[in-house]
């Protein structure tokens, strides 16, 4: 237990932001989570726009320093990945051949 202020102040203080932290990486989760669900449905369109969502949202909480950059980066790598993997191929015409 906590005896001087600023010890209590401390306490206060984390308990604070492990709350708000623990609600940010949730939401983190959850839109990674979109993101994963519209490419298991190949849904390119949906993805795309949840990918955009989640990208953003890594980049502020990397530099808030909730995540490490290097992690944000690793995800949107491979989430951008497999969106690009569902993207409609152009059709090509063997009848030019």
């Amino acid at each position: 237990m906590a005896h001087s202020l600023q010890a209590k102040k401390r306490v206060r203080q984390n308990i604070k932001r492990n709350l708000r932290n623990s609600s940010a990486r949730s939401t983190l989760r959850t839109l990674i989570k979109r993101v994963r669900t519209a490419i298991a449905e190949e849904n390119y369109d949906l993805a795309q726009k949840e990918l955009q969502t989640a990208t953003k949202y890594l980049d502020k909480k990397a530099h808030s320093g909730l995540i490490h950059a290097n992690k944000a980066a690793r995800h949107k790598s491979r989430l951008n990945a497999a969106v690009k993997a569902l993207a409609p191929q152009p059709a090509t015409d063997s009848a030019d051949e």
